[in-house]
């Protein structure tokens, strides 16, 4: 007959294993259920979007809306909609921005910089701190996606 007998050192070595191996498994369980985000889905006309001022300093008419994060904190992503015929005055940010124009026709200037004319769908990359101002030609609302990697501000300048 067949007898399958451990050691003291055996058995302690097994049931060591087997504790990490569950403490792993526990930890992976609780680490990938507290990360987990749902995914987020806006349009411009949502009714749910909820729209707010601009910075004082930014045309009458301007409106923000946060779109996902919290723009006091890092990682925020936002809408800004400029009324037609409406300039951005020279400003800059702490933070880089990436930005995707939605709708209309933006005329974007940074410092030393051609003037851009950007359409729906145009990509731009503002580095941080580098002042620049617009103009939202006339026809539709430019609407512009935004997204910060540091909290969102916008630091007023006389002129670029």
């Amino acid at each position: 007959m067949l007898s399958t007998r451990f050691e003291p050192k055996q058995l302690a070595k097994v049931a060591l294993f087997s504790f990490l191996t569950l403490v792993l498994l526990l930890s992976l369980t609780l680490t990938l259920a507290a990360t987990t985000e749902q995914a987020i889905v806006w349009t411009v006309d949502d009714p749910q979007l909820e729209w707010g001022p601009c910075p004082e300093f930014f045309p009458a008419g301007c409106e923000i809306a946060v779109l996902q994060g919290d723009p006091d904190e890092k990682n925020s992503d936002l809408f800004l909609k400029m009324p037609p015929n409406s300039v951005i005055p020279p400003h800059w940010h702490t933070s880089a921005e990436r930005m995707s124009l939605v709708s209309g026709k933006l005329q974007l200037t940074y410092a030393e910089q051609e003037t851009k004319t950007l359409e729906p769908g145009n990509y731009i990359y503002g580095p941080a701190k580098l002042p620049h101002q617009g103009f939202c030609a006339e026809g539709d609302p430019c609407i512009l996606f935004i997204a910060f990697e540091l909290p969102v501000d916008a630091i007023p300048i006389d002129q670029l």
